[in-house]
C-alpha cells in the first residue's frame, strides 16, 4: 500500500454514474460520503447500490458514510429568489414570515428568536454577511446590517460564539438514519453535536434502526460548534472518531482559530485510539478548475503531517468538473506528505501503559516491526480493534488487517496505514496461520523470503481476544 491516509469523497450529480465512481475508486477513494443536507431517501438508496455495485467491479470494499443534516438554521425563501443586503440597513428575520422580500426574511428554526438578545452577532451565508441584533420582539429579531452582500434563499444562520439551543437530532435525521441503515451504511456522521449525550443517542437510534440488518455503524461526530470544543474529550469518548468540520466551526469560533483546533482535534482523536477526518474547502478550487491551488495543496499536506487518518471533498467531487482529477491530486499529495511524516515509536512509547493484552500484542508488533525493518504487520481480526490501535501511531509499514468479516473490511476503509483482506474462518490455527500466508503472497504484499509481523488471538473468532505475535518468513515452515 503506497498511501496510508484515506480519502473520504461526497458524491453527487457529478459522480453518481457507474463508470464515473470506478474511475474515482481506482483513483483513491476509501469511503464514499452521502450527503443528507440534499436529495430524497430514493436517492440516497440508488447511490449506495451503486458504491457497492463499483466497489465489486474495482475488487475492493469501500466504506459509505451518511452525513445527516442535522439543525441547519437557514433563512427561507425570496420572493423574487434573492436580495441584496447593504451595510447600515436594517433588516428583520421573521419566524412568521413565509416568503421573504428586501425587509425580511423567514427562517426555518422558529426557535431562533429565543436564543438571541441585543448585541447578538449573527452570521449568513458561512459568515459572508454579518448582521447585529438590535432587539428581538416576539417572533421577530431586529438586525442591523454590518457586512452586507447578496443573500439567497435557504442560507446558513450561525450566531458567532454558539449557544443556539437546536437539538443535534432532528426529526428528519432520525427518519435519515433508518435510510441510512436500510443499506448498511458503515459509518454516520453526526452534525452539530454539543456533548456527548448527542453522540450517545445517536448510536442508540442508529443501532435499533440497524437491528434488523444485524448491523451496527461507527459513529463520527462533526466538531461544528463552539461549545463542542470544550466537550471534545466526552464527545470522542462516545463516539468512534470526529470529522474537522471547518466550515461551520470557522463561522462560529472565528476562522484564525482553527489552525490551531484541528491540530488539537487530531492530536486528542489519536491519543484516545479514535479515527479523524479533517474536512471543507481542502480543493475548493478544483469545482471549476483541473489543478489545485498551491494552498490547497498545503492544507492537504498539513493535515496528513497532523495525523489525520482521511482528507474529505464536498462539491469538488459531489458537483464540481473534475471529481477524478480532484481524487488523484489529493492521493498525489498525500503520498508525499507521508514520506515527510517521520517516524517517532521509540518516542511515542516511552510513557504508554497497556490496559490490555490485545493492546499490548498490537504495540509489541508495532515496536517490532520497526526495530527489525520488516515488510508488513499482518493482524487476524474479528473485530478490527487490534489495526485501530496499531493505525494510531505513525509506522512506514503497511498494515494489512485479515478478516472475514466484509463489514469489518468496510470499517477498516477509514484507519490510516491499514488495508484489509478478507481471510475466511478456520478454527484450525495452522491452516488458518498458512491460509493467512498465502494471501500475502497473492495479493503482492510480500514475496517469499521477507519477514512478516503477524498477530492473532486463541482461542480463533473471539472478538477483542488477541494475544498471539509471530515473526515469520514467508514461504518457510
Amino acid at each position: 500500500m503506497q498511501r496510508g491516509t484515506k480519502i473520504v469523497a461526497t458524491i453527487g450529480p457529478a459522480s453518481s454514474d457507474l463508470a464515473t465512481l470506478i474511475r474515482m475508486f481506482e483513483a483513491g477513494v476509501n469511503v464514499v460520503r452521502l450527503n443528507f443536507s440534499h436529495g430524497r431517501a430514493e436517492d440516497h438508496i440508488e447511490r449506495a447500490a451503486l458504491v457497492r455495485e463499483a466497489a465489486r467491479a474495482c475488487g475492493r470494499e469501500v466504506a459509505i458514510m451518511a452525513d445527516l443534516q442535522g439543525p441547519k438554521i437557514r433563512v427561507g425563501k425570496f420572493e423574487n429568489g434573492k436580495i441584496e443586503l447593504e451595510p447600515g440597513r436594517r433588516f428583520i428575520l421573521d419566524a412568521e414570515c413565509e416568503l421573504g422580500n428586501q425587509e425580511r426574511a423567514g427562517l426555518d428554526y422558529k426557535e431562533l428568536p429565543r436564543d438571541l438578545k441585543a448585541r447578538d452577532v449573527l452570521l449568513l451565508n458561512d459568515g459572508l454577511i454579518v448582521l447585529v441584533v438590535e432587539r428581538v420582539l416576539g417572533s421577530a429579531i431586529h438586525t442591523v446590517v454590518k457586512i452586507g452582500g447578496e443573500l439567497s434563499n435557504n442560507k446558513g444562520i450561525n450566531r458567532q460564539g454558539g449557544g443556539l439551543s437546536a437539538p443535534a437530532l432532528t426529526a428528519k435525521d432520525m427518519e435519515d438514519v433508518k435510510t441510512a441503515m436500510s443499506f448498511q451504511a458503515d459509518y454516520v456522521a453526526v452534525s452539530f453535536p454539543k456533548n456527548a449525550t448527542d453522540m450517545v443517542m445517536a448510536r442508540q437510534l442508529a443501532n435499533i434502526a440497524g437491528e434488523p440488518y444485524g448491523h451496527k455503524p461507527f459513529m463520527i461526530a462533526k466538531i461544528e460548534r463552539a461549545e463542542a470544543i470544550p466537550a471534545l474529550q466526552e464527545i470522542l469518548d462516545a463516539a468512534d472518531g470526529i470529522m474537522v468540520a471547518r466550515g461551520d466551526l470557522a463561522v462560529e469560533v472565528g476562522a484564525a482559530a482553527v489552525p490551531a483546533l484541528q491540530k488539537r482535534m487530531i492530536k486528542m482523536a489519536r491519543a484516545s485510539n479514535k479515527l479523524a477526518i479533517t474536512a471543507t474547502q481542502m480543493m475548493e478550487s478544483m469545482i471549476v478548475n483541473a489543478v489545485p491551488t498551491r494552498a490547497e495543496v498545503s492544507d492537504v499536506a498539513n493535515a496528513v503531517l497532523d495525523g489525520t487518518d482521511a482528507v474529505m471533498t464536498s462539491a469538488e467531487t459531489a458537483s464540481g468538473r473534475y471529481p477524478v482529477e480532484t481524487v488523484e491530486a489529493m492521493a498525489a499529495i498525500c503520498v508525499e506528505a507521508e514520506k515527510w511524516d517521520a517516524c517517532k515509536l521509540d518516542i511515542d512509547f516511552l510513557n504508554t501503559r497497556f490496559a490490555r493484552i490485545d493492546q499490548s500484542i498490537a504495540y509489541g508488533a508495532l515496536f517490532t516491526a520497526h526495530h527489525l525493518g520488516v515488510t508488513a504487520i499482518a493482524t487476524l481480526t474479528e473485530s478490527g480493534s487490534t489495526a485501530l490501535w496499531m493505525s494510531r501511531y505513525n509506522i512506514d509499514i503497511p498494515i494489512v488487517a485479515l478478516t472475514p468479516n466484509v463489514a469489518v473490511q468496510r470499517k477498516l476503509a477509514l484507519y490510516r496505514n491499514v488495508s484489509t483482506l478478507e481471510l475466511a474462518h478456520s478454527d484450525d490455527r495452522d491452516a488458518m496461520l498458512k491460509a493467512a500466508e498465502d494471501l500475502l503472497l497473492k495479493h503482492g504484499v510480500a514475496v517469499a523470503g521477507d519477514t512478516v509481523v503477524m498477530t492473532w488471538g486463541e482461542p480463533l473468532g473471539v472478538v477483542g481476544g488477541t494475544n498471539a505475535l509471530k515473526i515469520m518468513q514467508i514461504g518457510r515452515p
